[in-house]
């Protein structure tokens, strides 16, 4: 699957494509969260990937690693945009049990899913507009390796998420500096980002959950914020508790973003103070 969609993607940047060279400013094409959409590590922003413009084609690839000691999550994908108004994302996540699936003798040691997203921005714009720029996300999730969530009181191996989020970058917002905040809304059941599967014994309906960022770049290639996401708790197996992290972004390009974060990420599968290093790459096109 993800050999068919890579071809997809590269048929979609064929020759005749337009790059994005002179367009948005640095650093407001963001970088890759961990599901594939544009925006922070852990969390969507309303941007969207790459630089392009009206009429013109952006795009990224990206690769992301987060360790907490009992766990690491890896994820690669790419993402591709038009006119600066629809975006395409793909994300495969794989997530090492480690300790637990030593401690418990799990008949699977890692989990993983596939992640296809489809974002439009509605209406506003990041910087020059009224309004700050709002889109609409929906990403369909298909757990991969369905044994180990099912025993813990998981309902399906797939589902559908939506969320709406609203970005605005204020100029000199922050004692000089520029300023850029976002806000979300999403509607899911997914159990840790879907690879537990979705719903449970629990809970087995959809949440509306807050997600949140909030950054300041120092100058052009250098951002520093702090983000949110709260998680539903649908599983009596362990609870689930939201993610928060604070992260420092370097833009040294329109073709280069890395991102270094510490994630807290709280309770996973019952093992307690799952904090750690996010670090994420992204090439842009």
């Amino acid at each position: 699957m993800g050999k068919t969609l890579a071809l997809i993607f590269l048929g979609l940047l064929c020759p005749g494509l337009v790059l994005a060279e002179q367009g948005r400013l640095l650093a407001t094409g963001g970088a890759s969260s961990i599901e594939g959409a544009a925006g922070g590590g852990i969390t969507p922003w309303a941007v969207l990937s790459g630089y392009g413009e009206q009429g013109e084609w952006g795009a990224s690839a990206f690769a992301t690693r987060v360790e907490t000691g009992d766990y690491r999550l890896d994820v690669a994908g790419m993402a591709a945009s038009y006119g600066n108004r629809v975006e395409l994302s793909y994300a495969r996540q794989r997530f090492d049990l480690g300790t637990l699936a030593r401690d418990l003798s799990l008949p699977d040691n890692s989990l993983s899913q596939d992640i296809l997203g489809l974002k439009v921005r509605l209406f506003g714009d990041l910087i020059y507009d009224q309004l700050p720029q709002v889109s609409l996300g929906i990403q369909h999730k298909r757990q991969k390796d369905f044994l180990v969530p099912s025993l813990i009181g998981a309902q399906r191996d797939e589902d559908t998420e939506g969320y709406i989020a609203a970005s605005r970058l204020l100029l000199g917002g922050a004692f000089g500096y520029n300023l850029l905040l976002n806000g979300n809304l999403r509607y899911s059941r997914a159990n840790e980002l879907g690879l537990l599967g979705f719903g449970g014994d629990r809970r087995d309906e959809h949440s509306v959950l807050k997600e949140g960022s909030v950054a300041v770049l120092f100058n052009p290639r250098w951002a520093l914020g702090v983000e949110y996401r709260e998680k539903p708790d649908n599983l009596s197996f362990a609870g689930e508790n939201d993610w928060s992290d604070v992260f420092i972004g370097y833009f040294p390009n329109k073709h280069l973003a890395v991102v270094l974060a510490y994630a807290r990420l709280g309770e996973i599968a019952g093992l307690d103070h799952q904090d750690g290093a996010y670090l994420s790459i992204q090439g842009s096109f």
